[in-house]
């Protein structure tokens, strides 16, 4: 395929400065994470502070307890996240190389772990500070959409995680072996769908839009658990939505499972994003349905 739009010419790292004989970078990735923790930490410190935004005018915590929170997010980010991507991506990899689990700094991300991880960080913390668990939930949904519109267009200047191949204008030719070794005629270069940046306006850009639009003008925030509900459901949604145009992992790819699916019956099937993004959708519709206003 030789249709396309060529990739830009952006480098992962920022800068890259030399230290005692070794080269420290900072990436976009890594600025991605601090950018992200950093406008949602600003986002829920706001939302707190408009005590009228909550039902009967109480936040679930003050301004200070989201700071404490924020250092269990971090941790539940990084743990959830790297974990989730061993059990769910390669297991009999890193089962077989255990002391690569802890290289986080060569890769390997899953968002589903990392949601998991959060979720029990929050969790522990709730209950520790006895505070209410729905409103602490909608408050931190409410400042999750940043940082994957700020991730998944780091993963884009990282030329990672691309679609399949595709003939529509705004396809990309992403660079590396992997990207171009999608069975075009000799001579042609593979475009690509952005699949990143749709995961960036989808889950980032649009559902936070929504998000920030129900809280602080329609009062979704005094019915406890509809942010959240909606956050969750919304994501599940649209990384399903995605993931039909997103390349597999290549562990799922085989001479008979082209598409890459983890589940499939007669050719017909659910890739791995898929099959995680479906208790993410039936999750957000229980809580969206069984939020009650206070």
């Amino acid at each position: 395929m030789s249709t396309g739009l060529p990739f830009p010419n952006v480098s992962p790292e920022l800068f890259t400065i030399p230290i005692f004989g070794m080269e420290f970078a900072l990436r976009w990735y890594a600025l991605a994470y601090i950018a992200g923790i950093l406008i949602g930490w600003r986002i829920a410190v706001a939302a707190v502070k408009r005590v009228t935004l909550w039902a009967g005018d109480t936040p679930p915590m003050r301004p200070e307890q989201v700071e404490e929170l924020l250092t269990w997010v971090i941790l539940g980010v990084i743990l959830g996240g790297r974990l989730g991507f061993v059990l769910f991506y390669q297991p009999s990899y890193y089962f077989a190389n255990p002391l690569e689990i802890i290289a986080v700094w060569q890769g390997g991300m899953a968002f589903h772990g990392g949601l998991i991880g959060v979720i029990l960080a929050a969790l522990i913390y709730c209950m520790k500070e006895g505070l209410p668990l729905r409103p602490t939930a909608d408050m931190m949904a409410l400042a999750t959409p940043p940082g994957l519109l700020l991730g998944r267009i780091s993963n884009f200047i990282n030329a990672e995680l691309w679609g399949r191949p595709t003939d529509l204008p705004w396809g990309v030719q992403f660079p590396g072996q992997g990207a171009q070794s999608c069975g075009q005629a000799l001579g042609e270069i593979c475009a690509r769908h952005p699949s990143q940046l749709y995961e960036a306006l989808l889950e980032g850009l649009l559902l936070g839009a929504v998000l920030l639009w129900l809280a602080f003008r329609k009062g979704a925030l005094k019915v406890p658990g509809r942010i959240v509900g909606l956050f969750i459901g919304g994501y599940g949604v649209a990384r399903f939505l995605v993931e039909f145009v997103r390349q597999p992992d290549a562990q799922f790819v085989s001479e008979g499972n082209p598409l890459g699916l983890a589940w499939h019956l007669g050719g017909y099937g659910l890739t791995m994003g898929q099959i995680l993004s479906v208790p993410m959708i039936l999750i957000g519709v229980y809580l969206w349905t069984t939020a009650r206003r206070a």
